[in-house]
C-alpha cells in the first residue's frame, strides 16, 4: 500500500509567522506532528510520502503515485484542504481526512472517501486493515481516550527538519478545565493523559539524532494539566539536557495557575523552557466567569504574568475580545493591560464559537449562531459567526483598533521594556549558529529596510539591551522578528508605507 500524507497549507494569520520565517531562514514554524505520528501507527510494510504544502507544492505525479492520499488538518487550513481534496478526486485517489477540521466539518468535504473521526491510536489499526482488505467504511469515529503508552516516536524521517523554525513534541492530551469557547476537552477529554518520562527521552534523542538543535514546542494544550507526573518527566529532562550539553529551548502552553507553583516554574526553567503561552483571555472579571475560566479568578492576572515572568518565563498571552460580559471599554483595558504586564506576545482575537463547544450550542439555542467559524480568529476577514451582545460594528472596529495599538512600532517596543524590567532569565541552553544569522538579518530587515519609525524602535532596543539586557538578547532578538510579522498582519500604520 502507497501512502501519500498531505499537510495543508495553514492560513495567514497570528500563528503562521509567516512574515517571520524569510528573517530565520525556516520554511514553515513548525512541523507537522499529527501526520508523523500517523505515519508511525501504520502499518510498517505500507510505503509512505509526505508533502508539506507550506514548505513544498503539491506536485499532481505525488497524487499519482499514492493508493490513498491521507490529509489531515486543523480548522485554519479548510480552504486549502478543499483545494488539496478537489485534485485528488480529479486524479481519481481515494482521500483519507483526519485531524480537528473533519471533527465539526465533516459535511463540508462531501468528496473525502473515507473519514477519521478520533484519535489515531484508538482508530487507526482498523481503518488500515479496512483499507487493505478494500472493506473501508465512508466514517470511522471513536470518541475513546486511550493512554499515551503506545504512542510511537514520530516518522521524522519524513521531513526536512532544517526547513522548520521549531520542531515539535507531544507530552499530554487533555486538560482538567472546561472553558465555553474551547474544544479541547471536546477533542481529547478533561483527563490529561501523559507520556511517560522514558518515552519523552526517547523523543528528545530521535530529534537530537537528526541534528536538530534549538527550540522545541511542547504542543500540549495545558502541559500542567498533570502536575504530579510532569515534574517526574522535567526532572528527567534536565538530567538528559545536562548530557547533552543544553541543545535544546522549550516553550509550551499551560494554565495560569503556573504561578501558583514555584517548584514547577524551577523545573520548567532548569529544563531548559524559556516561554510559556497562557490563557489570559480578558482583564473583565465578569467575561471570565462567563466563559468557565475559574483559574483566571484565584488571582489578580497581572500578578500571575509578573510572577512567572519573574521565575524565567516569558509569557505570550491568548485574549479574547466578544464576550456578552464585556463592557464598552474592554479596548481600553487590553491593551492597558498587555503593555502594563509586559506580554509581548499578544494574541487577541475575537470570540469564536468553534462546532461543539459548549459555546456553540449555547449560541444555537439562543439562536444567535450565524455560520461555522473559518479558523481565522484575528478579524483578517473582518467576521464573527454569531450576534454579539454589543454592537457588531464597535466589535470589529474597536478589535482593529486594538491590534493596531499594540503592535505600533512605538508600543511593542515599550511592551518589550516592560518585559524586561520584570523578566528574570534563567534557562541555559547553547547558542546555535543560527542564532547569531538571525541577528545579522534583523539588521538588514528591521535596522535598514523597515519603516523610519520602526528602524528607530528597533536601534533602540538593541543598544538597550546590549547595554543593560544582555542576558536576555536572544529573547529580545525573538521578539523583535515576531513584531515584524505581527506589524505586517495588523497595524495600518506598515500597509500604509508599504
Amino acid at each position: 500500500m502507497k501512502i501519500l500524507m498531505v499537510y495543508p497549507q495553514v492560513a495567514e494569520t497570528f500563528w503562521s509567522f509567516k512574515h517571520a520565517l524569510k528573517l530565520v531562514r525556516r520554511k514553515a514554524a513548525f512541523p507537522p506532528l499529527g501526520l508523523l505520528t500517523v505515519s508511525a501507527l501504520l502499518p510498517q510494510h505500507w510505503e509512505r510520502r509526505l508533502v508539506d504544502l507550506n514548505v513544498q507544492p503539491l506536485e499532481d505525479h505525488q497524487i499519482q503515485w499514492a493508493d490513498y492520499v491521507f490529509v489531515s488538518a486543523m480548522i485554519a487550513q479548510r480552504q486549502s484542504t478543499q483545494k488539496v481534496v478537489a485534485r485528488c478526486k480529479a486524479l481519481g485517489v481515494p482521500v483519507v481526512g483526519g485531524g480537528p477540521l473533519f471533527y465539526g466539518y465533516a459535511e463540508d468535504f462531501p468528496d473525502v472517501d473515507h473519514m477519521v473521526i478520533g484519535e489515531g491510536e484508538a482508530i487507526l489499526d482498523q481503518v488500515a486493515a479496512d483499507l487493505e482488505t478494500g472493506r473501508a467504511r465512508r466514517v470511522y469515529r471513536s470518541d475513546l481516550h486511550p493512554p499515551l503508552d503506545t504512542t510511537p516516536i514520530p516518522h521524522w524521517d519524513l521531513i526536512q527538519i532544517k526547513q522548520y523554525a521549531s520542531m515539535a513534541i507531544q507530552y499530554s492530551r487533555g486538560c482538567p478545565y472546561n472553558c465555553e469557547f474551547c474544544d479541547i476537552v471536546v477533542l481529547n477529554g478533561r483527563r490529561p493523559r501523559t507520556k511517560s518520562p522514558e518515552q519523552m527521552i526517547e523523543e528528545l534523542e530521535a530529534l537530537y539524532r537528526r541534528r536538530w538543535r534549538g527550540s522545541v514546542f511542547i504542543v500540549d494544550d495545558n502541559f500542567i494539566g498533570n502536575k504530579s507526573r510532569v515534574k517526574g518527566v522535567l526532572e528527567e529532562i534536565i538530567r538528559w539536557q545536562e548530557r547533552r550539553g543544553r541543545k535544546f529551548s522549550f516553550f509550551t502552553e499551560a494554565s495560569v495557575d503556573l504561578a501558583e507553583d514555584p517548584e514547577l516554574m524551577d523545573l520548567m526553567v532548569r529544563a531548559g523552557f524559556n516561554k510559556v503561552f497562557l490563557g489570559l483571555e480578558t482583564p473583565e472579571a465578569a467575561s471570565l466567569q462567563e466563559c468557565g475560566k475559574v483559574q483566571n479568578l484565584r488571582r489578580s492576572l497581572d500578578e500571575s504574568v509578573s510572577i512567572i515572568q519573574k521565575h524565567g518565563l516569558a509569557v505570550m498571552g491568548g485574549f479574547i475580545i466578544g464576550f456578552d460580559n464585556d463592557p464598552p471599554d474592554i479596548f481600553q483595558r487590553q491593551v492597558q493591560f498587555v503593555q502594563s504586564a509586559g506580554v509581548v506576545t499578544a494574541m487577541i482575537g475575537l470570540l469564536t464559537a468553534v462546532p461543539e463547544t459548549r459555546l456553540y450550542k449555547r449560541l444555537e439555542r439562543e439562536g444567535r449562531l450565524l455560520f461555522k467559524a473559518s479558523g481565522d480568529n484575528t478579524c483578517t476577514d473582518g467576521t464573527l459567526n454569531f450576534i454579539p451582545r454589543m454592537d457588531r460594528e464597535k466589535i470589529l472596529e474597536g478589535y482593529r483598533w486594538v491590534m493596531d495599538t499594540i503592535y505600533s512600532p512605538q508600543m511593542y517596543y515599550e511592551r518589550i521594556k516592560a518585559f524586561l524590567e520584570s523578566y528574570e532569565p534563567r534557562a541555559k541552553a547553547a547558542l546555535e549558529k543560527n542564532d547569531l544569522i538571525t541577528l545579522l538579518r534583523s539588521f538588514w530587515y528591521l535596522g535598514v529596510r523597515d519603516t523610519k519609525e520602526s528602524r528607530a524602535c528597533y536601534w533602540k532596543l538593541i543598544k538597550e539591551s546590549i547595554l543593560h539586557y544582555r542576558r536576555s538578547l536572544v529573547d529580545v532578538v525573538t521578539f523583535l522578528v515576531y513584531g515584524y510579522h505581527f506589524r505586517k498582519l495588523f497595524w495600518r500604520g506598515s500597509r500604509k508605507q508599504a
